[in-house]
């Protein structure tokens, strides 16, 4: 019996020796359940990396990983700041700032002796606004209605006084055609000229002028004349507009007015072969005897080599009908076309030495100012062949050629019919 005891009971014995945990073979493997979470999250990254590796998408996930993790970087950066302004906007201070101190009860307290109470008077508040009287006004500047002299200058152009003055160049001869005599080229230094107000011309009341007349003559009316303020006309005191209450010598400005020119270079219609005669009183260059001879081509050539206009260009309006041709004193001087010579010598009105050539088919050319004269009346000259020398001759300020271009009496502008 003891020995079957002893054997019953050593088994249990010999167990708890061997396996003292209890824990038997089967139990010896790990039960997925029972595994930390990390180990499982683990396990589950390192299997999912080696299938993306083996895949060969490795480099593209870790870019397109970067990517993703900026983006959530800048959400998260973005929605922290919201929430920061957020919050600040509880702590603002408020509109009203809150008084350092109450309001103190201040009570009025009579006048101390000695200063007199204050007295309005309200009547004279009643009255508006009394305006305080200004040192420095401002006077609105006025048109001025008087005419004014000037003092030619050197340097000084009829075109360069017009344009100061706010003036047309015409203007100023017919404002001084005592002194300039309708001649651009009759502008000198120390000559005093007269400055009118505005456009137009001015006139020199003489013994028997009637307003309806000198209206009509510069091509205004008769209240054009009397409403100008500078005149000083009252037209109540004026009289008969026939024999108006306008004494002798009186300068008038006529507002507005025109007149034709006076020619003072050569005949009205020009001078043409077949009567030469007619510029008879225009300078000794005048030719008397019926000519006749070469005829043009009606196409033109340059009469200078110079090809550069200077001075005066053309300008009928202020009475220069040509164009003035820049060169130096002795070049010469060619026809622009086959004529016969009508006019050749001295011109009284300022031309100095003046050649002229009519082509014989309703042209004429004039060359002006020359130095010398190499033609003369009655001959026929060749286009290109020589006429004179460029010179400074006349109403000239230097060597240059003035040239001029007639078509039938008419002087037209030579710019239109050169090469």
């Amino acid at each position: 019996m003891l020995g079957s005891n002893e054997d019953s009971g050593s088994l249990p014995d010999r167990k708890l020796e061997e396996d003292p945990l209890n824990i038997s073979d089967e139990q010896t493997e790990p039960i997925p359940g029972d595994q930390e979470p990390e180990e499982v999250i683990g396990s589950w990254w390192a299997r999912f990396w080696e299938s993306v590796t083996r895949a060969g998408f490795s480099e593209i996930f870790l870019r397109q990983g970067t990517h993703v993790l900026l983006l959530i970087l800048i959400l998260v950066v973005t929605w922290s700041t919201r929430e920061f302004y957020q919050r600040a906007r509880a702590f603002e201070f408020p509109n009203q700032a809150v008084l350092a101190a109450p309001i103190l009860n201040v009570q009025s307290t009579e006048i101390p002796a000695g200063l007199p109470p204050m007295e309005v008077n309200l009547s004279s508040l009643a009255d508006g606004v009394v305006r305080l009287s200004e040192l420095h006004t401002d006077i609105p500047s006025r048109p001025r209605m008087e005419v004014i002299t000037y003092t030619v200058e050197t340097g000084d152009t009829l075109f360069g006084i017009a344009e100061k003055f706010g003036l047309k160049p015409e203007t100023l001869l017919w404002g001084n055609t005592l002194t300039l005599g309708d001649n651009p080229h009759n502008l000198r230094p120390e000559q005093k000229l007269n400055i009118l107000p505005t456009d137009g011309t001015y006139h020199r009341w003489s013994e028997g002028d009637g307003l309806n007349g000198v209206a009509e003559f510069f091509g205004v009316t008769v209240e054009n004349i009397l409403d100008f303020e500078g005149n000083g006309l009252n037209p109540d005191t004026i009289g008969d507009l026939s024999h108006p209450n306008i004494q002798p010598g009186t300068w008038i400005v006529i507002p507005g007015g025109k007149r034709s020119f006076v020619s003072w270079s050569t005949p009205p219609g020009g001078i043409p072969r077949d009567n030469p005669g007619v510029a008879t009183g225009f300078g000794t260059g005048v030719c008397g005897a019926k000519v006749d001879g070469a005829l043009g081509s009606g196409a033109f050539i340059w009469p200078t080599n110079s090809h550069v206009i200077g001075g005066f260009n053309w300008s009928p309006d202020s009475n220069h009908p040509g164009i003035d041709i820049n060169g130096s004193l002795g070049d010469p001087i060619y026809a622009s076309d086959s004529g016969v010579v009508v006019y050749a010598g001295w011109n009284n009105w300022g031309y100095g030495n003046v050649v002229i050539v009519d082509h014989g088919n309703g042209w004429q050319t004039l060359y002006a100012h020359m130095d010398s004269v190499m033609v003369s009346c009655g001959q026929s000259v060749t286009q290109g062949g020589s006429i004179g020398t460029i010179g400074t001759t006349g109403n000239s300020t230097g060597p240059h050629l003035h040239y001029e271009m007639m078509y039938n009496g008419t002087k037209v502008n030579p710019n239109d019919y050169l090469p």
